[in-house]
């Protein structure tokens, strides 16, 4: 069985273009969330899904420079292009990780993965309800779930959104990994904003070499020490 970690990347963004090559603590934005799914217990592979336009080939370029596996697809069909990516890297269960979350806890997502494998769901994920901080979010499927989806799935939000068919489709068991709540579910770790690189860098600065590989808790421990 081989479980990949897709992490689906973009150079255009509405709100903040080319926020994924941005610098955090010396590394750009993507590349942090990349190494930190790497370190995913039970994770045997990770891959970037990104889109094949002219705009996005600096990203590509960069992920394989990295180390780690560049897929084009679809700009706007999400769906398949998450679907050609576990194809190619022959996966025969997939995660899903956005890059805008370089603050993604390898922990909190092997928990993920094992929740799907005690609980023999066919999907799992650990934002039902959103108890742990924006930024976290995860989920996990078999690979062949994903395909179905991507044979069948027509409406536009499945494919932009690539797992909400699969989530609705009726007979597939649902699994949830329960968060902390409140305090830690009102935090923002995810990155949409300026002001979002602004509170990640200054995390980082606060918390020196300890920042890259830090765990969820140790992240949210500063930011309780330090509401600014």
């Amino acid at each position: 069985m081989t479980l990949a970690v897709i992490v689906q990347a973009r150079w255009g963004s509405t709100r903040f273009p080319g926020k994924i090559l941005y610098d955090l603590g010396g590394e750009p934005v993507l590349k942090r969330c990349l190494d930190r799914c790497a370190a995913i217990p039970g994770a045997d592979a990770v891959a970037c899904a990104i889109p094949d336009t002219d705009e996005n080939t600096p990203v590509a370029d960069a992920v394989t420079s990295w180390g780690y596996a560049a897929v084009r697809g679809s700009e706007t069909d999400v769906l398949s292009r998450y679907a050609k990516t576990a194809k190619i890297v022959d996966a025969d269960y997939v995660m899903r990780v956005t890059s805008d979350c370089p603050m993604i806890d390898p922990a909190i997502c092997g928990e993920v993965i094992k929740l799907l494998k005690s609980s023999d769901a066919d999907y799992a994920c650990n934002n039902m309800p959103a108890k742990f901080p924006h930024g976290l979010d995860c989920d996990v499927f078999a690979a062949r779930h994903l395909h179905d989806a991507n044979a069948e799935a027509d409406a536009p939000y499945d494919r932009e959104h690539v797992t909400p068919w699969i989530r609705s489709r009726e007979g597939v068991k649902r699994a949830s990994l329960q968060g902390p709540g409140f305090p830690f579910s009102a935090m923002r770790w995810t990155l949409d904003h300026p002001e979002d690189l602004d509170f990640m860098r200054a995390l980082y600065e606060a918390m020196g070499e300890t920042a890259p590989m830090a765990s969820a808790a140790e992240y949210a421990r500063v930011c309780l020490m330090r509401p600014d």
